[in-house]
């Protein structure tokens, strides 16, 4: 088979849609809009949200709590995600990242405490939970933040 003799699947390509080409398209006319209207109107329609006047849902339901928009939120590894490294490895975002244990990091990497870790290691991250710390010491490594 060569590239020259490709084609696609039969009924997978269709012919655009031409709307408002005269009333033999099947489409003339008020082009699929109807008869005036809100949604006939060039611009018309709503916002999103919008409920025909009625108290939106967004402003029914009530408010609790804090959302800090400023907030940098960091990506998490467990500790035993770590144990895919050799013994005495430095461990930073980027080896995180050759080894497939995080695919994007925008903002640093938060070590957490879940699950066990035999190996000596050097980590190297922006933030570590208590137990983090405690089972990377306990390994017999060390923790930096960076």
């Amino acid at each position: 088979m060569n590239l020259h003799e490709l084609s696609p699947a039969p009924g997978s390509n269709t012919k655009p849609y031409r709307k408002g080409r005269g009333a033999g398209s099947g489409n003339g006319k008020t082009a699929g809009r109807g008869h005036k209207g809100q949604w006939a109107r060039s611009g018309g329609g709503v916002r999103v949200g919008f409920e025909g006047g009625q108290m939106p849902l967004a402003r029914r339901l009530p408010k609790r709590g804090f959302h800090n928009i400023f907030a940098k939120p960091l990506e998490t590894v467990n500790v035993s995600a770590l144990e895919k490294f050799e013994d005495g490895a430095t461990v930073d975002v980027d080896m995180l990242r050759a080894k497939g244990i995080l695919t994007k990091c925008q903002y640093g990497v938060k070590i957490l405490g879940n699950g066990e870790l035999s190996k000596k290691l050097i980590v190297k991250a922006s933030a570590f939970s208590a137990s983090a710390k405690e089972k990377i010491v306990a390994a017999g490594g060390k923790w930096e933040v960076v």
